[in-house]
């Protein structure tokens, strides 16, 4: 997939304020400082189109971009963040909550998991709370650069290990990257083009 174009197009905590046209939407959620903002740039090469910081939970509303003008990449806030108050991790639960539970147009969330740690239980638990609500989910590990080949299969293995000794049958599509090198990312957009060509057929059929 080619990006041709990349739009802001709303900022806001209410999920009956999200543009309401009929297009596939796809949202990247994680860890506060996963480097969330920073694949997204990756992976529509705009260097700003989210704004990069290095203080954790920069990222407070659901965030909106139309792409190529047929989908929309939605950037959420960071989960996990220590120095935000209680009442906002409060608030923040409720709106990414209802995001989830009432957005029709998601088709795909995508989970951003550090690829430098070991299975982190906050990531674990989001992950089931995903699977028990029917949120189609895949993962995408971040920073894949900042470490070997070897170390970065024996982590993955860890989380698929993880996954599969809890509630799961079978382990969700992952996908390893890296936004400073430019890993994974065309895989990441084709799965998104394969998944848009099966919605557009079918809205057509």
């Amino acid at each position: 997939m080619n990006i041709k174009s990349a739009n802001f197009v709303i900022s806001n905590t209410d999920v009956a304020k999200c543009p309401n046209e009929p297009l596939p939407e796809y949202a990247f959620i994680g860890r506060s400082n996963v480097g969330k903002s920073s694949l997204i740039n990756s992976l529509t090469e705009r260097k700003s189109l989210a704004k990069t910081s290095g203080r954790p939970g920069k990222t407070q509303l659901i965030n909106h971009f139309k792409i190529n003008g047929n989908w929309f990449l939605v950037d959420l806030p960071g989960y996990g963040y220590a120095r935000v108050s209680k009442k906002s991790k409060n608030t923040f639960q409720k709106y990414i909550t209802d995001y989830f539970i009432k957005r029709e147009q998601l088709v795909c969330a995508f989970v951003l998991v550090d690829i430098r740690h070991e299975p982190q239980k906050i990531d674990m638990e989001f992950m089931e709370w995903l699977g028990e609500n029917n949120i189609p989910f895949c993962i995408i590990f971040t920073k894949a650069d900042k470490l070997k080949p070897k170390a970065i299969e024996e982590n993955v293995n860890k989380y698929i290990s993880e996954l599969l000794n809890g509630v799961w049958e079978e382990a969700p599509s992952y996908f390893i990257t890296s936004s400073s090198k430019g890993y994974g990312r065309d895989d990441v957009l084709n799965f998104i083009d394969n998944i848009n060509a099966d919605f557009f057929k079918a809205t057509k059929a």
